[in-house]
């Protein structure tokens, strides 16, 4: 059993876990590397929200690696408030720039936001929708650029650069941050465009029988998006015509690996009609040193200081303590947030809860509000983050043994490198699928409660908070950690993980590609 790590730095998770992502291409990869042309140019477009830009950032970091055998160029596209999130790239790759490019208004989002951290769920559409006014200064960019990039890579909620593509002569590759099982479920949606046939009856079942293991779910647990736009939103056409772009993409490259997912990735190749389709995940952070700004400058800032955390983590007993945290994106109602306190006070489990601000609108709305006197009351036994939290850090510490999750992919496969067992709370988005993989599929996760308004039973969710850091023998616990050896072992050289990344840039820059 490979050993988990007793501090909180993340140089440890590099160092002592992994190999220096230098040694994961393979002699004869760079040796082919070096007879293509000699220089190449890539346009890398994330979109701006946290659990979809630092995942593809971190993908350009692993592809920068490749810079020193083919003279690569790579030109991140942000918008003015989302270029702090490429202050460690700039600063680790000098052959990387940025391409700055107004945020477009929208009469939906207020004036200084340019990101979904910082508006409801509910602003997804418009957000995309309103980034489809980037194609025209892009293609002038494209246009007037005296070396423009011959490849563009682009988040899957940004398709309509396959259109932009096509136009500039361009490879067009979709990254997708959702797993390999999400989004066959998002294609398979956004191409069998399935409705109610009452639409009073969210309780409806929507089954996907195209799919491995046939997978069915109710209609609340639809993708809130694609809900939202066959229920009447504006953006429904561009939106639906983003999701058939990426189909029709060169290639696809997915932040997951094929011993998690493999009938997932054979089903999208049958779909794109192509073998381009690479499993390069778990992408794992850029830095491996122990600079506290790594993890501010990785999401935001945090209300406790690091070598706090780190303090109270090390006095705790190895797998005793529970990680709680439902993403950037959600924010409980007072109730659900009287529920989980009750649940963690009477479960009586040492814990780690992190908390996304509310907003000034959200306090109003009866959201955010922590249980008066709670946190003294727990002072012996837990821990409040407000704001974001070095989540990859705390999973890898010895002395947490769960996580109470949204299910969010990028949570999700940092509990397996972790080799934390994963208690699933998933709220919306790719969550409800998720669950199901690592549950009934994988079963490597247990549901403690579901749904964006459900308030937990604090008595349930104690049990099972308390079940999940027993000493007694947890089947989740053995099969997350057979999981971990294989995430490991993927990104490793010879892994699956490396050759698909070795495959995807040998024919993205090969003449006979």
């Amino acid at each position: 059993m490979i050993p988990r790590l007793n501090s909180l730095w993340l140089h440890h998770l590099i160092t002592l876990q992994l190999p220096s992502y230098f040694s994961l291409y393979s002699s004869s990869f760079l040796h082919h590397m070096a007879t293509l042309r000699s220089s190449s140019h890539i346009l890398v477009f994330p979109f701006p929200a946290q659990g979809h830009i630092i995942p593809l950032l971190d993908f350009t970091h692993r592809l920068a690696l490749t810079a020193t055998a083919i003279d690569l160029t790579i030109t991140v596209l942000v918008t003015p408030k989302n270029l702090p999130f490429l202050t460690q790239l700039l600063a680790a790759h000098p052959l990387i720039q940025p391409l700055v490019l107004p945020f477009p208004p929208h009469p939906s989002i207020p004036s200084a936001v340019e990101n979904l951290k910082d508006v409801p769920q509910r602003c997804l559409p418009a957000l995309m929708h309103t980034l489809g006014q980037l194609y025209h200064p892009l293609l002038s960019w494209f246009q007037s650029h005296p070396s423009p990039p011959s490849a563009i890579v682009s988040d899957m909620f940004l398709g309509w650069t396959q259109r932009l593509a096509s136009r500039v002569g361009a490879k067009h590759i979709v990254f997708s941050p959702s797993g390999g099982m999400a989004l066959s479920v998002l294609y398979s949606l956004w191409m069998e465009l399935p409705r109610l046939d009452d639409p009073r009856d969210p309780t409806a079942v929507v089954s996907f029988d195209k799919l491995p293991n046939c997978p069915k779910y109710p209609w609340w647990q639809i993708s809130g998006l694609y809900r939202a736009c066959v229920e009447g939103d504006p953006a429904m056409e561009f939106i639906k015509d983003i999701f058939h772009a990426n189909i029709q993409s060169w290639g696809l490259v997915v932040n997951s690996f094929n011993q998690l997912e493999r009938p997932y990735f054979d089903h999208l190749k049958r779909v794109m009609g192509c073998d381009r389709v690479w499993a390069v995940g778990p992408l794992l952070p850029l830095h491996d040193h122990d600079d506290l700004t790594v993890s501010v400058h990785r999401g935001g800032s945090s209300s406790v200081p690091l070598d706090h955390l780190r303090t109270w983590l090390d006095a705790c007993e190895d797998g005793e303590v529970v990680y709680v945290c439902f993403g950037s994106q959600v924010v409980l109602t007072n109730d659900q947030m009287a529920g989980v306190a009750s649940g963690l006070e009477k479960s009586g489990v040492r814990f780690i809860w992190s908390i996304k601000e509310p907003s000034v609108g959200h306090v109003e709305e009866n959201y955010g509000m922590m249980p008066n006197g709670f946190v003294d009351r727990v002072a012996n036994n837990g821990l409040v983050i407000r704001g974001w939290a070095p989540q990859v850090a705390i999973l890898s510490h010895r002395a947490v043994g769960a996580f109470l999750t949204h299910c969010g992919w990028n949570s999700v496969l940092e509990a397996v490198v972790a080799g934390v067992t994963m208690l699933t709370c998933p709220f919306g988005a790719d969550q409800f699928v998720d669950q199901t993989l690592l549950v009934e599929e994988l079963k490597v996760g247990k549901k403690a409660c579901e749904g964006p308004q459900i308030v937990p039973n604090p008595e349930e969710l104690a049990r099972v908070l308390a079940e999940s850091v027993s000493r007694e023998k947890v089947v989740e616990r053995k099969g997350v950690m057979e999981l971990r050896k294989a995430a490991l072992e993927a990104v490793r050289e010879g892994g699956s993980s490396a050759q698909d990344m070795e495959e995807m840039v040998k024919q993205l820059f090969s003449m006979q590609a």
